[in-house]
């Protein structure tokens, strides 16, 4: 199995760079550098012997290539796509064939051959191109493209099918993304929500747990499922999930005490349309037994916190505490750990705070304290589970094991109203 992954767009200069590196740590004997040699050269070589060529060898093996050159290719070929120069990838594809089936990435990752990883750019003028050699890829090609939101592109390649079809699965690579351009295009080709029977098919549990956080669009898709026969449960926090004030008016004209409730785990996340545990279910500050704010904070709806604290809500209400002791936070600390954080570190966004500035204005206590722990989903990497006992705001941020989640800004605007580590 490979030790590395190669990026989306690999480069070439850097993979040199890499091997000269190896080469030198070969020479230092360095445990790591010594260990990969055993590991994927074909022959016993000493380390103080080996070559920049055997570096190279090593070095792409462990990206999972059979040879530095099959490397090299795989580098030349991305960038031709991602420069969409039709000629270039017709020239290596012509010149080694075998490319034009291959993962264009080697190993890991998804984006496909050649023809599914131009889908994914709606590089259409190179898939017509890689069509004509005699590429295969389409149906993989059309999610890639859907995934995308490349509707145009997915147009083209379902033209090129011999008869209309629809890959595995059509619908879950634009829940993923929540993306509505491909969702609605799928449905478009038939796609359904609902087999004959009335059992759902629609990925509403990707929708929902999904690593994105994309308000709007959510709730297109959801609401595109319910206009194509499924239906959703009747609940404040599905109507939450929607983006419905007018349900959850509803719900509230209901129930009075709406905004005082907490909910489990599985009424956030209903197990009946597929939902998952608390590790599976991508969010930051955990959302077990979480109130209505809680739940809208983790998922950006800034109108809806705005539409529960004019109705009153407590804008320190806690989620419940489990039988270990942990839970008991307050909508603060939603806005220190996050999934939207997430995506703005990752994207080297400027990053601004206006939830926690909103809770804040609205008499948010910044030294709350409570105990929780956490366990991230596998995509971030091996896990364990974390435990954060007593801590106030900024102390969560502060101990949190993984920053990409924590809002700088957030930690900021606590401190400057009052809050203290611990």
């Amino acid at each position: 199995m490979p030790a590395r992954e190669l990026p989306v767009r690999p480069d070439l200069d850097q993979l040199k760079h890499q091997a000269k590196d190896l080469l030198r740590a070969l020479h230092d004997g360095e445990p790591s550098a010594v260990a990969d040699l055993a590991r994927y050269h074909a022959e016993p070589i000493e380390p103080s012997r080996a070559k920049l060529a055997d570096a190279q060898l090593v070095l792409a093996r462990s990206y999972g290539a059979p040879s530095w050159p099959r490397i090299v290719l795989s580098c030349q070929l991305i960038d031709a796509i991602w420069r969409d120069d039709v000629d270039a990838v017709r020239s290596l594809v012509l010149k080694t064939p075998k490319l034009l089936h291959e993962n264009a990435l080697i190993e890991g990752r998804n984006w496909g051959p050649p023809m599914s990883y131009a889908a994914n750019l709606g590089r259409d003028a190179i898939i017509r191109m890689l069509h004509e050699l005699g590429a295969t890829d389409h149906l993989s090609a059309i999610g890639r493209a859907t995934l995308q939101g490349q509707v145009g592109t997915a147009r083209i390649l379902y033209g090129m099918l011999d008869s209309p079809r629809l890959p595995t699965d059509p619908l879950g690579g634009p829940a993923y993304t929540l993306n509505v351009g491909g969702t609605a295009f799928v449905l478009e080709l038939g796609a359904q929500v609902v087999d004959g029977s009335g059992k759902r098919l629609a990925p509403v549990d990707t929708v929902l747990e999904t690593d994105s956080r994309k308000p709007a669009a959510k709730h297109e898709i959801l609401e595109l499922y319910v206009q194509h026969g499924l239906e959703l449960p009747d609940t404040p926090t599905m109507a939450l999930h929607r983006g419905r004030i007018d349900l959850l008016e509803e719900h509230l004209r209901r129930d009075p005490r709406l905004l005082r409730r907490t909910f489990t785990h599985e009424e956030i996340y209903p197990p009946e349309l597929g939902c998952h545990d608390e590790v599976l279910a991508t969010h930051g500050t955990p959302l077990k037994g979480a109130t209505l704010l809680h739940m809208a904070v983790d998922y950006d709806e800034m109108e809806i916190v705005e539409w529960l604290l004019a109705r009153g809500m407590d804008v320190d209400a806690r989620a419940a505490v489990d039988e270990d002791g942990f839970g008991g936070h307050t909508a603060l600390f939603a806005t220190v750990v996050s999934q939207p954080n997430f995506w703005m570190n990752l994207q080297r966004k400027a990053q601004v705070a206006p939830f926690t500035e909103l809770l804040l204005d609205h008499g948010a206590d910044p030294n709350a304290r409570a105990s929780l722990r956490k366990q991230l989903h596998p995509g971030f990497g091996h896990e364990e589970m974390h435990e954060f006992r007593n801590v106030t705001p900024l102390g969560w941020g502060e101990q949190f094991h993984r920053k990409i989640f924590v809002s700088a800004p957030a930690m900021r605007l606590i401190a400057k109203r009052g809050g203290l580590s611990g």
